[in-house]
């Protein structure tokens, strides 16, 4: 069987991503929620296989900025961990690519 076969939506991962608005600069409120609409799409097929993208503006400072979920329960670091490696990806590489193709995205965005 072929690991990297998309599997059906109950068994991705769904990786929740919540970009504050000063990311986007001291008029960052203006625009996050199109520029998190924009974002979604860009990252929409990274990963696709086994990864659920959402990204969404973090109004609420006490949910988490990034957050893992299987079919709507929440999953510890350490059961993510698990679950990529199934992928032989390593959650912390993964952060940090994300991370870094976000901070490129941005910006694009701002025209930087």
């Amino acid at each position: 069987m072929n690991i990297k076969a998309a599997l059906d939506n109950e068994k991705k991962i769904c990786i929740t991503f919540r970009i504050e608005a000063g990311c986007l600069g001291p008029q960052g409120e203006n625009y996050i929620e199109d520029f998190c609409i924009s974002a979604q799409k860009s990252f929409l097929n990274m990963n696709k296989e086994f990864v659920i993208w959402k990204i969404m503006p973090r109004h609420d400072k006490s949910l988490p900025e990034l957050e893992y979920t299987i079919n709507n329960k929440k999953l510890t670091h350490d059961k993510a961990e698990k679950y990529l490696n199934v992928f032989n990806e390593n959650l912390n590489k993964f952060e940090e690519t994300f991370q870094d193709k976000l901070a490129n995205y941005i910006d694009e965005y701002l025209g930087h």
